[in-house]
């Protein structure tokens, strides 16, 4: 037997409200469309996917549509696609039928999912082709058995998932984390309450973390493979392998090879403005700094960037509108800013002294003046402008032409 395993597609992703909204979404069909080419290419016996197709559980009637066109070539082929839910698929009202639910039974997917006995065991019925539903599947000799996202205890659930199972040559589908191997912080296991499903199940098909892993036994063997996101999901994901596995059965053995795919370009990076003494050398400093980190890629790239230092003008300068056009020479598809500027502030290192209340306004003002770039070197000018105003307004009989002939 040969399978695909995916896992993380995460349909539906995109930047709301973002000019690169509409680009961003097709983003994760192409990379399922990729999969699902390679899997009839390779003539697989099915496609198995770890959890998180969608990514979220109540989808755009588009989102749904659009996963029909990407699939019906493997459904063409005659390819089983093999699903579990995982956290983001997840229904909670029960009394409602779920998207992944409405693919299983239009033929899609065959999506695995457990019954449970009143003693709290587990029960794997053979898939039912007619209802849709079922916790396990034979392929080509290889016993599938599928089980979604189920929490933070899926610990504790090891022994009742091995105990419900009755053949040999068998894969578990499994929406879970290891620790120590996973990136992220909840819905995981330790090590060693995952190490006895190596005695039940050949492959352990998971999904979860968005970080290619392979967990092995204390005595080496691997068993339960984590293909992680074949696109970038988050910031945060640049560093990782982008893929899914091409695996092979022979003679009870399973053979696992990584093939990657081409995922957005994506930059992370923390700028470092330190002593920048108005805004126009920031952003000078800013483009140089990208410039010199942007991916070699012809395509639209996503940016995190954030900002640090200690500035000569106030950060609020760099507002979001300037510093998106300010990169505008990186054509990226969405930019996300992190503004951990500080101001340095003339006063801070002043003697502790005992000042006038005349006194703190003037050294307040002349620190908010002397932050704005445009208006350095004319502190002495606007401080006794913005006094003179002030005057005005509280002795309250004063009209506007007389404001204005202050500011002339």
């Amino acid at each position: 037997m040969r399978f695909i395993h995916t896992a993380d597609l995460h349909l539906g992703k995109t930047y709301r409200s973002s000019p690169g909204e509409a680009e961003r979404y097709r983003d994760f069909f192409a990379c399922l469309a990729g999969i699902v080419a390679d899997a009839i290419e390779q003539r697989v016996d099915a496609l198995l996917i770890g959890g998180d197709l969608f990514h979220v559980g109540q989808i755009l009637p588009r989102t749904f549509a659009r996963t029909i066109e990407v699939l019906q070539p493997l459904k063409d082929a005659g390819i089983p696609c093999v699903a579990i839910e995982g956290n983001h698929d997840w229904i909670h009202r029960r009394d409602s039928i779920s998207w992944m639910e409405a693919l299983s039974q239009m033929g899609y997917i065959r999506l695995l999912r457990p019954t449970r006995t009143e003693e709290g065991g587990y029960r794997f019925d053979p898939f039912d082709p007619e209802t849709g539903a079922g916790g396990r599947i034979e392929i080509a000799g290889v016993n599938i058995y599928g089980l979604g996202y189920i929490g933070a205890q899926a610990g504790s659930h090891v022994e009742r998932i091995c105990r419900a199972v009755t053949t040999e040559n068998n894969l578990l589908l499994f929406h879970v984390g290891i620790w120590s191997y996973s990136p992220v912080e909840i819905g995981n296991m330790k090590p060693e309450e995952a190490h006895p499903l190596a005695d039940t199940f050949g492959y352990v098909a998971l999904g979860h973390g968005h970080k290619p892993y392979v967990v092995e036994t204390p005595q080496g063997r691997p068993y339960a493979f984590n293909p992680g996101s074949p696109e970038r999901v988050n910031f945060g994901e640049q560093d990782y392998p982008k893929g899914y596995y091409l695996v092979t059965v022979a003679d009870g053995e399973f053979s696992a090879d990584f093939r990657t795919t081409e995922p957005r370009p994506m930059l992370v990076a923390t700028i470092d403005l330190e002593g920048a003494p108005d805004a126009d050398e920031a952003l000078r400093r800013l483009v140089e700094n990208v410039r010199g980190l942007l991916p070699a890629d012809d395509r639209r790239p996503l940016l995190e960037l954030k900002l640090v230092g200690k500035v000569g003008f106030h950060p609020f300068e760099l507002g979001r509108e300037r510093l998106r056009l300010t990169l505008e020479f990186a054509n990226p598809l969405h930019v996300e800013i992190r503004n951990h500027l500080s101001l340095v502030s003339s006063g801070a290192e002043a003697t502790v002294e005992k000042k006038s209340l005349a006194e703190i306004e003037q050294e307040v003002l002349r620190d908010l003046i002397g932050s704005g770039s445009d208006y350095q070197g004319r502190e002495e000018e606007l401080i006794k402008l913005s006094l003179a105003l002030r005057d005005a307004v509280q002795k309250g009989d004063v009209d506007g032409d007389e404001m204005l002939g202050l500011l002339e």
